[in-house]
């Protein structure tokens, strides 16, 4: 990340955040409270049945290991997406010219990657914070979450090419609506 608050696009407000995913500034302490959870839940299985919960670790690592090299794989397509398109890059492209090419480049992009939520809504209010219209930021975190490139070929080999092609077509169908009727309710399209 770029230590400069300011790009060269007209429309880059200058406020962003600073190394952090969060958009109110805590760093990791969901994760936190998510692994804490995560070992209390598991002390209170291994409390009400130590055999079941060894039984079920074994299980969970057994599915995990026989699905980590296209786990893996995926990780690294996304890394090296997430290298190819920085956050700069991201916002410079969504802030400028047309909405409607804006939406269109931010479906995009978004298309590339699957990414969680606690990644992609922290990436749309850094974009929304340097100008990028509502219906951008809908549709590119929706396609963001919901449609994934670089994660069909791990879809493919779990779910099939024919159901894999069509939960991301529908998925993208959905992101456009979406940002749609975005671009409707805060009056950006036009209409």
């Amino acid at each position: 990340m770029s230590s400069s608050n300011t790009l060269s696009n007209p429309h880059w407000t200058g406020a962003r955040s600073e190394t952090s995913f969060h958009a109110d500034g805590r760093k990791g302490n969901n994760v936190i409270i998510l692994y804490a959870f995560t070992a209390a839940a598991l002390l209170v299985s291994f409390i009400a049945d130590m055999r079941k919960t060894i039984r079920g670790l074994e299980i969970a690592l057994k599915r995990f290991l026989r699905i980590g090299p296209a786990f893996l794989t995926m990780l690294v397509l996304v890394s090296i997406a997430l290298f190819v398109f920085p956050e700069e890059t991201i916002a410079r492209s969504l802030t400028s010219g047309s909405i409607w090419l804006a939406t269109g480049i931010g479906t995009l992009i978004g298309s590339i990657a699957v990414m969680p939520g606690f990644i992609a809504f922290p990436l749309g209010s850094v974009l929304r914070n340097s100008g990028a219209p509502y219906m951008v930021v809908s549709g590119f975190t929706t396609t963001l979450m919901m449609v994934g490139i670089l994660t069909f070929p791990m879809e493919k080999k779990y779910f099939g090419v024919r159901l894999a092609l069509l939960r991301n077509l529908l998925a993208f169908l959905t992101a456009l609506a979406v940002a749609f009727a975005t671009g409707l309710y805060f009056g950006e399209t036009g209409f």
